[in-house]
Formats: structure tokens, C-alpha cells, sequence
């Protein structure tokens, strides 16, 4: 019976190539939905030792694509991504490939073309997940069921471990199968998922409970650690790379509408969820980076145009890839993405043929991890008022073959270089010191490890140019002076100004919003951010103490929503 229902289904739905399916679900497939057979089924074990999965910003040997729907884009993410990794290629024919790339200016550099049937272009949705045993660092795949009822996508995570001979652990049946897109789980590497409710709404014969407990012995997610948030109204396909994206262990890419707009509420509620009751995997409270989500060409948001992202990037390996619209607001996309990713390659890419299927370039693309990793878990240090301690700068470092050495870099100038400091080491943990600094220095540094397998690797990837950053401050913290519902934005002059050493900076805010405030000398450098957060109404008071600052003149700026005001400071010493 399950054979005729198969081949009917075949037949009916005509799943052939290049048949251009959306992101989300076709009226034929919402009569089939999830309740389909994954073929071939292979292997239902979990990895039965220790392991880590892969996060976007680590080291990738390459990435996945399928050649079919969108070809001027994927054009594009090849031409880039083949400067940082290799390039496979699922497609129906290899010639007419190399031959579209190469009219396109494309060189042939590193892709590998991989003729295998197909359904859609997605898959990042169902594309294989990178694992790594913690023993002896060994890659394996990890395969969850796809979301939608195309057997051929689905079966892709089979057919690249078979290639490559590595170990494969599927999560597609009996009480282990999990309908879970990868469009719709954004994983930190240190145990920590985010997902929409999706996820519980498309596996409705799973607890909550057990759908963790999958999680855990598939994708490594620790108890407790799989954050599950509301889905938005009007997204659609409710997958959370639509509106938000991990930079980083530590840092979130959210987006941003104005007040009350669209799925704005909505994701506001969802980003107070996560800072109200969770930390990062290091203890710590997530950075937040907020990013606009953009309004069609005539103004109008969703549910009334397409469905706008610029969080729904590319990270490969130290080229970022970002969807852009010929927006005025592309601008300040590509200019956030710099800002928070120093050191990357920051590429847009026009995403406007393909936005209205449900998806831009994170959808179209999975990272395939390293055969050989060096890994570095670290957290960075974040500002500090101690002047009189060395600041331990500490890491994990792990290889398959063993470290061979270990080093941190520091500066507090880094047109003059970095001080290199070997790391000492306990098992796998190592550790340097930076010596104390007085107030009002900037701290630059990052580490670097290389095994003994030659393989040396950064941490940031792009070290040194990009790298961690901390402050000598006194700043004392911001005060809410009251938690009255204020009637609009308002930065107010510094009081008192001039001043010497020490001056208060207030500030209204009328409703719930990601506050941010920084602080530029006379060149319009920028050499401080004393507040980046969300803020609930009220009205609020920073003390700075500019005791280790020059004299002179200084600006600081208030942005929220869509408010930005600017006023001068002076100091006179």
C-alpha cells in the first residue's frame, strides 16, 4: 500500500527537476505534508560518543548548492564562494553548469559538480548537518527528515556522505524522525538551538520533551538549551533565518521593524524571551545587534510585499554574503554586517528574483565542515574597570592530531602591531594573560593554534584583522531615573559640559526598543559604545568618567527605532 501511495504521489506531484518549488509549500504538497517515506533510510543510530556540531562561523571545507531555480544567484555565490572553500554542485548535467558559469566570468576554480536527482534549490533546509566526535574529531553527518514531501531533496544528506565515506546518523524515522528544516534552527556549537514553534507544530506527535531529547542525541543541543519561540504572523514559512542569525557564539543578528510594525511586536517579544531567561553558552548575557527589515520599493511591509531580510546572509569561512534589494537601506545592511564582522569580506548579492518563493542566500546553501579542524572555543572579554590585574585571556583548543603550539595576540594599537604571548596549557585548556592597562585603553587581541598536523587556525577566523576588542572604563552603568511612559525620543545636552572628569548623559525612551549609544572624537572616530541593548520606557541616566581622555571635543549619538540624535561634549582638563 505505501508503495502505490509513493508512486501515486510521484506521479501526481511530477517531481522532477528544475521544477522551480518555493521555499514553502505547494497546494498539492499540503495534501501530503511530513506524512511521506525518507529514501533511502539507512542508518538510525546516533553518534554513540561525544560530539560537537558545526557552527556557520567555523572553519567549512566548502559548501552545498543545487543548480536549478535562480541561476544568476547561485552564479554569484560561486563566483565568491570558491575563493574560501570548494563548491558542490548537486545538478542534472555538469556541462551546461561549467558552461553558465563560465559565460558569467565565473573561473572553475574549486567547484565539484555532483549529477544526482533533486527537487528544489533549498538546501539549507535539507542539507546534511556537520558533526564532529569529540574523541578523535572525526566529521560525520547528520540527517533530519525534510519539512516538505520531496523524497529526492531529502535524500541528498545520503548521497554526500556515501561520496565523502563518512559516518551518517538519521534522525527520519520511527520515534526518532524530526521534521526540522535547517532554515529553521540556528545552532551556537556549544550546545545552544534556536527555533521557531514550527518545529513543535510540524512534529505534533512528539513532545516538546522528546523533540529535546532528539535534539540532544543527534545535534548535541543540551538540556534545556533548545529555545523555541513563537512563530512570527506573517512570515509564512516561520523559519527563524528570516529574522535573526548568529554572528557569532555570543552575538545576535535580530531584525528590526519600526513600532508596531509587521511581525515587529512579535519579535521583540521573542528577543525579551531569550534575554529575560537565557545566556549564551559561555554564562553570559547574547549581544544584540538589531538590522532594518526593509519595506517593499513603495513602502509597504508584510503582509502587504515580500517578505524583506537582510539576516538571511551566507558565511563562508571570511566572505560574508548578504541579500540585497537596490534598497536605499542595503547601505546600512552591508555597512552592520561590517561594523560587527571586522576583518570579513562583506558581499551583497541582488536577492530580488528569488524573495518572493520565501528565501534569499542563507536558504540556498549548507557549510560542509573540515576534515582536519582546528577548534577554539572562547569567550571574549568583554569591558572592564580593572587597572591593577592582568585580564586572563583562556580557550579551548582541540585537534585530532594535538596542538602543537598556542598563542595569543595583543595591542592596544594595531597599526603598530601585536605582542605575541605562547599559551600554557592544562589538558585542553590554555591560557595567557594581557597586562593591566589604565583607564581609557582599547584592548585588541586574538589567538591562534596550530596542530600537529600543520593546520593553524585564528580565532576570530579573520585575525588579525578582525579581532576582540575590550575597554578600560569607569563607566558606572545606566540608571533608570523612572519607569514613566515618556511621549517621544529624547537625548538631552550632558550635564555639566564642559567638564572634568566626570559628566551625566540622559535620555527619554518612549517604548520597548533596541538603544543604542556611541561615542566619536573630533574626526568622527568612533571610540565608544557605553549602551547597546533594548530598553523598556522610561527615563534614563549614564555617568561617563573621562578621566583618561584627552581634552577636547566629543559627540555622542542616541539611535532607537527610527530616532537618531547627536549632540558635543567637551572636556577641559
Amino acid at each position: 500500500m505505501k508503495f502505490l501511495f509513493l508512486f501515486a504521489f510521484f506521479i501526481g506531484i511530477s517531481f522532477s527537476q528544475d521544477n522551480g518549488l518555493p521555499r514553502y509549500m505547494t497546494d498539492d504538497e499540503k495534501k501530503i505534508g511530513n506524512n511521506y517515506e525518507s529514501i533511502p533510510q539507512v542508518s538510525f543510530t546516533p553518534p554513540s560518543t561525544p560530539f560537537r556540531i558545526l557552527s556557520e562561523w567555523q572553519e567549512i571545507e566548502g559548501i552545498v548548492i543545487t543548480w536549478t531555480s535562480y541561476l544568476p544567484v547561485l552564479r554569484q555565490i560561486v563566483d565568491a564562494a570558491q575563493e574560501q572553500g570548494t563548491v558542490w554542485i548537486i545538478c542534472s548535467d555538469s556541462t551546461s553548469v561549467r558552461s553558465y558559469l563560465q559565460s558569467g566570468g565565473v573561473p572553475l576554480v574549486n567547484i565539484q559538480c555532483i549529477v544526482n536527482p533533486f527537487n528544489s534549490v533549498w538546501s539549507r533546509d535539507y542539507g546534511p548537518w556537520s558533526i564532529y566526535t569529540l574523541a578523535g574529531d572525526t566529521l560525520g553527518i547528520v540527517d533530519l527528515k525534510y519539512n516538505r514531501p520531496r523524497p529526492l531533496d531529502d535524500n541528498v544528506p545520503v548521497v554526500l556522505a556515501n561520496r565523502w565515506s563518512l559516518p551518517l546518523y538519521q534522525a527520519i524515522s520511527g520515534q526518532d524522525s524530526l521534521a526540522h528544516p535547517g532554515g529553521n534552527f540556528i545552532i551556537d556549537g556549544l550546545g545552544t538551538g534556536f527555533a521557531s514553534n514550527l518545529i513543535l507544530m510540524e512534529n505534533p506527535w512528539h513532545t516538546s520533551q522528546h523533540i529535546d531529547t532528539i535534539l540532544m542525541r543527534y545535534c548535541g543541543i543540551n538540556p534545556g538549551r533548545m529555545i523555541k519561540m513563537t512563530v512570527l504572523p506573517y512570515d509564512g514559512i516561520h523559519h527563524i533565518d528570516m529574522h535573526m542569525k548568529l554572528l557569532d557564539e555570543e552575538t545576535l543578528l535580530v531584525g528590526q521593524y519600526p513600532t508596531g510594525v509587521a511581525d515587529g511586536p512579535q519579535i521583540e517579544t521573542n528577543l525579551q524571551f531569550i534575554q529575560n531567561n537565557y545566556l549564551n553558552g559561555y554564562g553570559k548575557p547574547y549581544k544584540i545587534v538589531r538590522i532594518p527589515m526593509p519595506p517593499s520599493s513603495g513602502g509597504q511591509y508584510p503582509p502587504n510585499s515580500n517578505y524583506y531580510t537582510y539576516t538571511n546572509s551566507l558565511i563562508v569561512n571570511k566572505t560574508v554574503l548578504v541579500p540585497i534589494y537596490n534598497f536605499p537601506q542595503d547601505t546600512t545592511a552591508i555597512r552592520i554586517y561590517r561594523e560587527n564582522m571586522p576583518g570579513y569580506n562583506v558581499i551583497g548579492i541582488d536577492c530580488n528574483s528569488m524573495i518572493s518563493a520565501g528565501g534569499a542566500l542563507h536558504c540556498i546553501a549548507k557549510e560542509i565542515g573540515v576534515r582536519d579542524p582546528v577548534f577554539i572555543s572562547h569567550s571574549g572579554v568583554r569591558n572592564t574597570n580593572n587597572t591593577s590585574q592582568p585580564y586572563e585571556i583562556k580557550a579551548y583548543i582541540k585537534t585530532r592530531s594535538g596542538v602543537a603550539n598556542a598563542r595569543m595576540f595583543w595591542s592596544i594599537d594595531t597599526s603598530l602591531g601585536f605582542t605575541q604571548v605562547n599559551m600554557s596549557n592544562i589538558g585542553d585548556t590554555f591560557r595567557a594573560n594581557i597586562p593591566p592597562r589604565p583607564l581609557g585603553t582599547k584592548v585588541y587581541y586574538y589567538i591562534s593554534a596550530t596542530s600537529n598536523s600543520n593546520r593553524t587556525v585564528n580565532k576570530p577566523l579573520t585575525a588579525p584583522l578582525g579581532n576582540y576588542q575590550f575597554l578600560i572604563t569607569n563607566i558606572t552603568g545606566v540608571t533608570q531615573i523612572n519607569n514613566n511612559m515618556p511621549e517621544k525620543f529624547v537625548l538631552y545636552q550632558n550635564y555639566p559640559n564642559p567638564f572634568n572628569p566626570s559628566t551625566k548623559i540622559k535620555f527619554d525612551i518612549p517604548s520597548q526598543s533596541s538603544v543604542t549609544l556611541k561615542i566619536y572624537d573630533i574626526n568622527g572616530k568612533e571610540i565608544l559604545i557605553p549602551i547597546k541593548q533594548i530598553m523598556q520606557p522610561g527615563s534614563y541616566s549614564l555617568e561617563l568618567n573621562w578621566s583618561e581622555f584627552a581634552s577636547g571635543v566629543y559627540f555622542y549619538k542616541l539611535s532607537a527605532s527610527n530616532f537618531n540624535s547627536v549632540k558635543k561634549m567637551v572636556i577641559v582638563k
